[in-house]
């Protein structure tokens, strides 16, 4: 696989490809999740989550994996874990071409809903997750570390069943 650098160019932008992740795929997350997050998952943890009920998806632009999904199955729920996109590939449509087909694919997979947890000031995030029709069911103190302590998750849900 080719570690180069995502582009930060949108002009003449293809949709990525997306396919299942792999776990030869980890040293490029890892390397993205450390740009993308404050408090980045480690790499047991992406490795506990190859299992039956999780969906891991990459975003590759050419063959370069520019972003990842993990997504857990419980009953009729998906549960969206973690999504990131490389920093230089952010703008372009990506993440938003990879949450859609996240969902298309639980609506496929029998899921009825899709949950996740944003932080309170991920408003980027936020916003793409309303875009998508997500609405925002309640808030979880002090979810997530942050440099001065704890923030606050924002939880957020979306039918399916469309």
């Amino acid at each position: 696989m080719n570690n180069r650098e995502a582009s930060t160019e949108c002009g003449g932008y293809q949709l990525p490809e997306i396919r299942p992740l792999a776990s030869s795929d980890l040293p490029r997350v890892m390397d993205i999740e450390r740009q993308g997050y404050s408090h980045p998952w480690s790499e047991a943890v992406f490795r506990d989550c190859f299992k039956d009920n999780y969906r891991l998806w990459a975003l590759f632009k050419e063959d370069c994996l520019i972003g990842y999904a993990v997504v857990a199955y419980l009953v009729d729920e998906a549960h969206l874990l973690n999504l990131c996109v490389h920093p230089g590939s952010r703008g372009c449509g990506a993440g938003r071409h990879l949450l859609k087909y996240l969902m298309g694919q639980a609506r496929q997979d029998g899921m009825v809903q899709m949950l996740l947890e944003v932080r309170e000031s991920n408003h980027s995030a936020e916003r793409l997750y309303t875009s998508a029709g997500f609405e925002e069911i309640g808030r979880r103190p002090g979810y997530y570390p942050a440099a001065d302590g704890r923030e606050d998750a924002r939880v957020m849900t979306v039918s399916l069943d469309k």
